[in-house]
């Protein structure tokens, strides 16, 4: 029964401790297969929204195009475009306009990462070389603001106000979360409220706009465009927050980028905040020497500490608490087979491990 899965994994049944925490080397909880059917409703949409996006790359500098298929052929899960047309369909839309928006809004998320990647100076990503590594930085920036402003193009070929106010508005906050979480490196004083900050801001931020974005193609009500933003803000939280757990459970083959990457950049996470407020005195020394030095020089004592402490339940329940209220905010929308599909996809934001 549709939503069932969702139900199961959000109450924590199936398991002995209550929840469902990979292990550093285990199997995938969610198969790609099981991705593959749970998205299946939205398949031909998805195949319509990747000939956009490649028919949009078009560019007369070789570089631009080079560059920008290196970093959307490397995959990924797109599941901001997904939730766009998943959100659109369930409130009853009918229309193309969605693979636009849909492309739109991962020609956005591209950009931010080729952007991320040379802040972070990440050398793997989606289990291959990053686009700097490859091309180098000066190309990386580059491309990444062709790309947004190729996304702005598209905004206005929207014909839509209120369309390019969610984007723009989305994009500038997106930047914003981008220079909180600069301010936070290396700093073992922040704050739980700064760092969920950051990922409301960084991640949910262009989640949200996508939920939001597919109630407002079809219509919808302000009430029920609110739901929609709020489904997106939250599971959007919730996929951050195991994305953060990740750094410490999975390993770089499973996760498409190197563990240990948020501890090298000295990225105060949820699981090492937890360790610095509840940690034994040498734990929270631990934790704060790695978060000031950066580096992975005690990173096996850093993950030991971190299993030890209870730090990775903490991370857990609270992106389970952020997946449930994701779940209330769908509850709203009107029944149908995609509105379940939207449900589901809150146990896909805890289950996985990439």
């Amino acid at each position: 029964m549709r939503g069932k899965l969702a139900r199961t994994v959000l109450r924590g049944e199936g398991s002995s401790n209550g929840f469902l925490l990979p292990s550093r080397n285990g199997d995938l909880i969610l198969s790609q297969s099981s991705a593959t059917a749970l998205l299946a409703p939205v398949a031909a949409d998805m195949r319509a929204v990747d000939a956009v996006i490649r028919r949009r790359l078009s560019s007369e500098v070789p570089l631009v195009e080079q560059i920008g298929e290196y970093i959307i052929s490397a995959g990924g899960k797109r599941l901001r475009p997904v939730i766009l047309l998943l959100s659109a369909r369930a409130f009853g839309y009918e229309g193309h306009r969605h693979h636009e928006l849909a492309a739109v809004v991962e020609f956005i998320h591209t950009a931010t990462l080729l952007h991320d990647d040379v802040v972070d100076e990440s050398e793997l990503r989606r289990g291959r070389q990053t686009a700097n590594a490859v091309f180098g930085n000066a190309a990386s920036v580059l491309v990444g603001d062709f790309l947004y402003s190729r996304a702005f193009q598209m905004m206005v070929d929207a014909g839509s106000m209120r369309i390019m106010e969610i984007l723009s508005n989305a994009t500038n906050v997106i930047a914003e979360g981008e220079v909180l979480q600069l301010l936070n490196m290396h700093d073992p004083d922040v704050t739980v409220e700064r760092y969920l900050q950051v990922i409301r801001y960084k991640t949910a931020k262009l989640f949200e706009a996508s939920a939001q974005l597919g109630a407002v193609l079809a219509g919808a009500d302000a009430a029920m465009e609110e739901a929609a933003a709020e489904y997106g803000r939250r599971i959007g939280t919730a996929f951050q927050l195991i994305d953060d757990m990740l750094d410490y459970t999975a390993s770089a083959e499973q996760m498409g980028k190197n563990a240990g990457d948020d501890l090298r950049e000295g990225k105060p996470t949820l699981p090492l905040l937890h360790l610095l407020e509840h940690g034994t005195a040498e734990q929270r020394e631990l934790a704060r020497d790695a978060i000031v030095q950066g580096g992975t020089e005690h990173f096996d004592a850093v993950f030991s500490a971190i299993h030890a402490s209870g730090a990775l339940e903490v991370t857990f329940a609270a992106a389970r608490h952020e997946a449930e209220a994701a779940e209330r905010a769908a509850m709203q929308f009107p029944d149908s087979p995609l509105k379940n599909t939207l449900i589901e996809l809150c146990a896909f934001s805890l289950q996985r491990q990439s």
